[in-house]
C-alpha cells in the first residue's frame, strides 16, 4: 500500500510538493553546453523541431 492509499481525505494533501498556483512553461532545463556531447546537441535539435511541429498543429 502506498502513502496515498492510507489517507482517504481528498482536500488535505499536506505532502504536495508543488504549489497549485505555480505555472510551468513546460521546459525542464538542466543543461551545460561545456559538458554536452554530440548526442546532447542532436537531442536539442530534435526537441526544437518537435516544438515547432507542435506549435503548428
Amino acid at each position: 500500500m502506498g502513502r496515498d492509499e492510507h489517507n482517504k481525505s481528498k482536500g488535505n494533501n499536506y505532502l504536495a510538493q508543488t504549489p497549485k498556483n505555480q505555472k510551468s512553461d513546460g521546459l525542464d532545463i538542466e543543461f551545460s553546453e561545456e559538458l554536452a556531447d554530440h548526442e546532447d546537441k542532436e537531442a536539442q535539435v530534435r526537441s526544437r523541431a518537435a516544438d515547432k511541429r507542435a506549435k503548428k498543429g
